[in-house]
């Protein structure tokens, strides 16, 4: 069986993945209630990258992929419709508290990105921040994606990656397991690649930490 883009579909099986997804799962159900205070000192620079990044939303139907404890919500354009997914619901239970305070219509659901419960071509967008540095098979994901968007929909990222300086970059491989073990994050992850082999085209990428941390933006071929 095939996709629209002419691959093979990606048939859900017992797996390494699936194994490892439900172990972040329950770390992230587990660091769920100070998870924002571990946080707190490098969401200040955060911020600003995520304001920049729902500021290049254009589509009206819009996923949020790992929308956590939803520290993008005070981002989401008002006149959009917004689905956010999180595959922890204690995490999407904070943001629901959240997403109350501002007055937010976001529709919250648990789900898993590498699994996504919706049709083929739902959304004009998907947007998602520092989240698949934590999914077990990235690329799976990637193509979740690509499937829930119309030809022509964009993805749109800010992830953290792995360098291609050459200190750094043994640096983190070093360095990887640590983050991992902790919550489940990898630091050694080349997203960049790994939107292209999903099969999204015009991939373009910006640096906005050294080269570390990326605004990544690629579109559905189709249109």
């Amino acid at each position: 069986m095939t996709d629209r883009a002419g691959r093979r579909e990606v048939v859900p099986n017992p797996s390494v993945a699936d194994r490892e997804t439900e172990l972040i799962r329950r770390r992230y159900e587990r660091v769920a209630p100070v998870y924002d205070l571990l946080e707190w000192m490098m969401e200040l620079r955060f911020r600003g990258w995520r304001r920049e990044l729902w500021s290049l939303v254009q589509g009206d139907r819009i996923l949020e992929l790992g929308v956590g404890t939803g520290k993008n919500l005070r981002f989401h354009p008002p006149d959009k419709e917004i689905t956010a997914i999180d595959i922890s619901a204690k995490m999407l239970a904070r943001a629901a508290r959240r997403a109350a305070r501002y007055g937010s219509n976001v529709r919250l659901e648990v789900a898993d990105a590498q699994a996504l419960p919706f049709e083929d071509a739902r959304f004009d967008e998907v947007v998602a921040t520092f989240l698949f540095c934590s999914i077990p098979d990235p690329v799976r994901g990637l193509r979740e994606a690509y499937r829930v968007l119309r030809p022509g929909g964009r993805l749109l990222l800010l992830e953290h990656v792995i360098s291609e300086r050459s200190v750094l970059r043994t640096l983190m491989r070093w360095f990887d397991p640590i983050p991992f073990h902790l919550w489940g994050a990898h630091i050694d992850r080349n997203t960049v690649s790994n939107v292209r082999s999903a099969g999204f085209a015009d991939v373009e990428s910006r640096n906005k930490s050294l080269d570390v941390v990326k605004l990544i933006i690629g579109r559905a071929p189709g249109e």
